[in-house]
């Protein structure tokens, strides 16, 4: 009888043993997969970024909204955006940024420009090595790199 007992006790602990290091490695797995999913998206958010980085020419406007062709013309002689590895942009769109601030979001294909204010301008962005696509509630621009 005792050695029946001592039995059932070796296998129950065997069994939560052997159960535990099942899920010891799990959890080291589940923590492995967390952590590659965090630096794929930390590259991935820094490849847009790097892609950003550099002087913009304002090549096209898709108004989506009434816009003078004067507007639409000073847009296109004049527009331009500058973007830093440190997160800062200056240009012209409709008026001089002279010391706006940026960042890069859901990938790389949401870009918040903010002014000297703080004033917020979301865009969706379309980011590729020599074009620069930023689609507003307002228009459509489409920049070239410089």
């Amino acid at each position: 009888m005792i050695s029946n007992i001592l039995m059932l006790f070796f296998f129950v602990t065997f069994s939560c043993l052997t159960f535990n290091h099942k899920i010891m490695k799990n959890s080291k797995l589940f923590t492995l997969v967390i952590a590659i999913a965090i630096v794929v998206l930390i590259v991935s958010c820094h490849r847009k970024r790097d892609k950003l980085v550099n002087s913009w020419k304002v090549t096209a406007v898709e108004p989506k909204e009434a816009v003078s062709d004067s507007t639409k013309n000073a847009i296109l002689t004049n527009g331009m955006l500058t973007f830093t590895e440190d997160g800062h942009v200056t240009g012209y769109l409709l008026r001089e940024i002279t010391d706006g601030t940026y960042a890069l979001t859901q990938k790389g294909k949401k870009l918040v420009i903010k002014d000297e204010v703080g004033t917020p301008y979301v865009c969706e962005s379309t980011i590729t090595d020599d074009k620069l696509i930023l689609d507003t509630k307002e228009a459509k621009l489409t920049f070239d790199k410089i």
